[in-house]
């Protein structure tokens, strides 16, 4: 009797510890549905690639072993990619734990594996937060344009925090989704890399603001005049370059995620995306983020009422012109007077210059190599700024170049006015900055907030660009009034079946 009460009793602790566990998953089911659910991707709580990793799964061994450094994940390892990868480390803050990228045996990809040996490796970013996602806080994403959205979407989603290269998304629609997730999740770190926005020109443009150097801004002008990889390109094409063979190791089908399906072709890869209507932004995407910045953020531009392209060279369906100016007009903001922002990029498409503007060479110091070529091919203009005010006229570069008040008279007149400028090796940079947020200590100067809006901005130019007509822009209800197919470029088209989960809020 007292054998089979023993029984009995073993018996009913396997079904109560049984009941336990299922009551554990299913609450934890609950859970993710739940986090999936506020968090706005998917009704029924499932994103392709979204679910928690099953028993099956490997457990890092990272879990449960949190040190002071963050742990970064990071998609796209070569080229750019690996350009901050190295900025990150440097930082000493992080411990890179897990490489991405949709070809591991390219020869970038292949010298940064080398460098971090410990790190796991992942061809397809959706399988690295499914199966990886406890070992690591943070991810770091430097891919094209095009792709910035899916990823960054779904690393919200898991509660990372995330750095993203500029441009933060392709679309309008998508920069407004990146923004309205970054919002619901504010103890989430965002950052956009226009690392400008934490280096010299930063806190000058915010002193000068602040002490009223800077006040009365009716017009300012952007341009880039340096040759883009597009440009060799044929305007008259009538259809997409013809296949070519794939790189061995190349997952084109993730490298594509949810834009249309394209044959592999060399001009849309290793940075040539960047000049295609249906992979990036163009000359203003690119440089703009590094030019306007500060003008964008401290004059609280947010985002115009009308957009107008003024010249385009070579205009078609499928890439950018070879030179383009547009308009972009910015109501009044409080007792700020209305802005016109005028964008000039082309090899000879060149802004009018003021008197007193000086040297059209500028400093090469004020444009940062390319992780592409290594210099930036000398131009008749360097890239840059002319802010136009009633009372001064300033002159600025590219990231963080400082301004300078022009013509050399005017500024020296207005030298002992000037406010001290905080200096900038007192602060943390933009990648320092970023890893400080994710563990609480600081705040990032270029989240998904404040970049949001600007790229928006650039969002309508290319629709202004690919319409070839001025449009009249609702700033209330987001929409463009006076035509409706440029209103419908606002979202692109629809993303390829299997990647539309990312867009369902």
């Amino acid at each position: 009797m007292q054998l089979e009460r023993t029984d009995k009793k073993r018996i009913f602790v396997r079904k109560r510890n049984h009941l336990i566990i299922q009551h554990i998953h299913h609450m934890s089911k609950i859970s993710r549905r739940h986090f999936m659910k506020t968090a706005g991707l998917g009704t029924a709580g499932l994103v392709l690639g979204v679910q928690g990793a099953s028993a099956a799964q490997p457990i890092p061994p990272e879990k449960g072993k949190k040190t002071d450094k963050v742990r970064l994940a990071c998609v796209g390892i070569a080229n750019r990619g690996a350009q901050i990868i190295g900025d990150f480390q440097n930082t000493g803050l992080c411990e890179i734990v897990a490489l991405c990228d949709v070809d591991l045996l390219s020869p970038g990809a292949q010298e940064t594996i080398s460098k971090y040996p410990k790190a796991r490796t992942f061809t397809d970013f959706r399988k690295l937060f499914e199966e990886y996602h406890q070992a690591f806080d943070a991810v770091a994403i430097a891919i094209p344009d095009f792709a910035h959205f899916p990823v960054s979407m779904l690393a919200l989603s898991y509660g990372k925090h995330v750095f993203v290269e500029k441009p933060m998304a392709r679309t309008f629609y998508e920069c407004q989704l990146l923004m309205d997730m970054a919002r619901r999740h504010p103890e989430l770190a965002t950052q956009v890399g226009n690392q400008g926005h934490s280096e010299e020109n930063y806190f000058q443009f915010k002193a000068w603001v602040e002490a009223g150097i800077i006040k009365d801004v009716y017009s300012i002008v952007a341009h880039h005049n340096d040759w883009r990889r597009w440009h060799p390109y044929d305007p008259s094409i009538i259809k997409y370059p013809e296949a070519e063979p794939l790189p061995e190791g190349m997952n084109w089908d993730v490298w594509l995620n949810t834009a249309a399906y394209h044959e592999y072709n060399a001009k849309y890869h290793n940075g040539n995306w960047r000049g295609w209507f249906d992979f990036g932004m163009g000359a203003i995407g690119d440089w703009a983020a590094h030019i306007i910045d500060t003008c964008h953020e401290f004059l609280q531009l947010g985002l115009p009422y009308e957009i107008e392209p003024l010249k385009q060279t070579d205009p078609n369906d499928f890439f950018f012109p070879k030179e383009t100016t547009l308009s972009f007009k910015f109501p009044s903001r409080g007792n700020m007077p209305p802005v016109e922002l005028t964008w000039y990029d082309g090899q000879k498409n060149f802004p009018p210059l003021p008197a007193g503007y000086g040297s059209t060479t500028g400093n090469p110091a004020d444009v940062p190599p390319t992780n592409m070529d290594g210099t930036f091919t000398p131009s008749a203009l360097s890239p840059g700024k002319i802010i136009y005010s009633k009372e001064l006229t300033f002159r600025g570069g590219s990231h963080g170049s400082p301004l300078r008040i022009i013509p050399e008279e005017k500024a020296r007149e207005m030298a002992d006015k000037l406010p001290v400028v905080p200096d900038e090796s007192n602060f943390s940079n933009h990648f320092k900055n970023f890893l400080l947020a994710c563990k609480g200590e600081e705040k990032t100067r270029s989240p998904f907030e404040v970049f949001g809006p600007m790229c928006q901005t650039f969002a309508l130019g290319v629709v202004a660009i690919r319409t070839g007509r001025k449009l009249s822009f609702d700033r209330g209800s987001k929409t463009i009034v006076n035509d409706p197919f440029a209103n419908s470029l606002l979202t692109g088209i629809p993303p390829r079946r299997g990647w539309e989960e990312f867009y369902k809020l």
